[in-house]
């Protein structure tokens, strides 16, 4: 992938003629005294690399400040952005690009908290200039939920801020970064309020101190099934959506 922090001033049409943009979303946000706080910022930036070469697009910078919501903005650590702000910097940076000359973005998500703001922004960028397209991809929903126990999750599926799901996708970026200490505290998983989708938001969620998970699960293995897996599913969206 062109990365377009390295294109020089008089190679700029090398950058106008990519066929998308790619604009990783992050956080800089608590996730456990295991976890790094840069946790969405290594995999927004991991996922990226990831994406398909031939498929010839631009990587932009990737966002690492954004809103947080109020379960992790009590924690140290997290620095969070107000929604009203994030969200007119994010339109700045998409208006941006597509004044570039480059129509067609991803903006590729590791943050829960970007998923709302994402949509706003696209859909009011695309009100703005009609010929623009937006893909919106966060990168824990690339593999099946129903996939725990092949990739080795027992008892548990995986799922939640700083869980053995999202933490071993990290650890298999940078296995240096995640540390489970033998007396960190674990969470059972709690049960759905339905089978349908729904939204919950608290404050002060159960099981929870500012991470979630039977983190003990969290290993380098898991996470490279993990990042396997959502790269192959993530790089065959992106094909089709170039193709259609």
């Amino acid at each position: 992938m062109l990365k377009a922090c390295d294109i020089h001033g008089r190679d700029l049409k090398t950058l106008e003629q990519a066929p998308f943009a790619v604009v990783p979303l992050g956080s800089f946000e608590y996730h456990g005294p295991h976890s790094p706080l840069g946790t969405d910022i290594f995999l927004a930036d991991g996922f990226a690399n990831l994406i398909d070469s031939s498929f010839g697009g631009a990587v932009f910078p990737t966002v690492p400040y954004t809103a947080c919501p109020g379960k992790t903005n009590k924690y140290k650590g997290t620095i969070p952005i107000r929604p009203s702000i994030i969200q007119e910097y994010l339109i700045d940076i998409t208006m941006g690009i597509i004044e570039q000359g480059i129509k067609k973005i991803i903006l590729l998500n590791a943050h829960d908290g970007n998923m709302g703001v994402s949509r706003t922004v696209a859909e009011y960028v695309t009100g703005k200039h009609v010929d623009a397209n937006f893909l919106l991809v966060n990168w824990w929903q690339m593999v099946d939920i129903n996939a725990a126990a092949e990739i080795g999750f027992e008892g548990t599926k995986g799922r939640g801020h700083g869980g053995p799901y999202e933490m071993s996708a990290v650890k298999a970026f940078r296995p240096d970064l995640v540390d489970v200490d033998a007396e960190d505290e674990e969470f059972k998983e709690v049960q759905p309020l339905s089978s349908y989708p729904y939204i919950l938001v608290e404050g002060t969620p159960k099981a929870w101190d500012g991470y979630t998970g039977l983190i003990q699960q969290i290993s380098y293995e898991k996470g490279k099934k993990i990042v396997e897996k959502a790269t192959v599913n993530m790089n065959a969206l992106i094909k089709n959506w170039l193709e259609n």
